[in-house]
């Protein structure tokens, strides 16, 4: 809360990922820590929903607004029965609870697109771009936003 005042960002525009295994290591201290964050605005999303201490007592206790699909099932999900289904059924529990869902790993047009089919409203991955140093952003937004804008003057 401090960073947040001493850099001026609104609470809203900030969201905090934090992993299950994170979460279980002392539940009590993190209902605290997060529910204060909550309660100021930030947005907290469960990283890596799907692996490790996934539970579903954490997504009702914790108030998350985001889940983030972990990059192994969206790897799979075009080849494997197994992983396909966890994802639908990952989007389906996203969607029911209001959540904003996010899916790691995305490399390939078709999974991206099976993705938006299913209800994903964001995407992680290098068919976006590869990860960048911070050094670099300002760059890397700027040439999407040039991009956006020619595509809106294409129109």
């Amino acid at each position: 809360m401090r960073i947040l005042g001493e850099t001026g960002l609104t609470p809203q525009r900030l969201e905090i990922e934090i992993t299950e295994s994170a979460l279980v290591r002392d539940l009590d201290a993190a209902k605290e820590v997060l529910g204060a964050l909550r309660e100021a605005g930030v947005r907290i999303a469960l990283d890596d929903f799907g692996t490790g201490y996934s539970s579903l007592y954490h997504l009702r206790n914790f108030r998350f607004d985001a889940i983030k699909i972990d990059r192994s099932f969206v790897e799979g999900m075009n080849s494997e029965g197994e992983s396909a289904a966890i994802v639908r059924a990952l989007t389906g529990l996203g969607h029911g609870l209001s959540l904003t869902i996010t899916a790691e790993g995305i490399e390939l047009a078709e999974q991206r697109n099976a993705l938006l089919g299913q209800g994903c409203q964001q995407g992680q991955g290098f068919l976006f771009s590869r990860a960048v140093p911070s050094h670099e952003t300002q760059e890397l937004l700027s040439r999407a936003r040039e991009h956006s804008e020619r595509s809106i003057a294409s129109l």
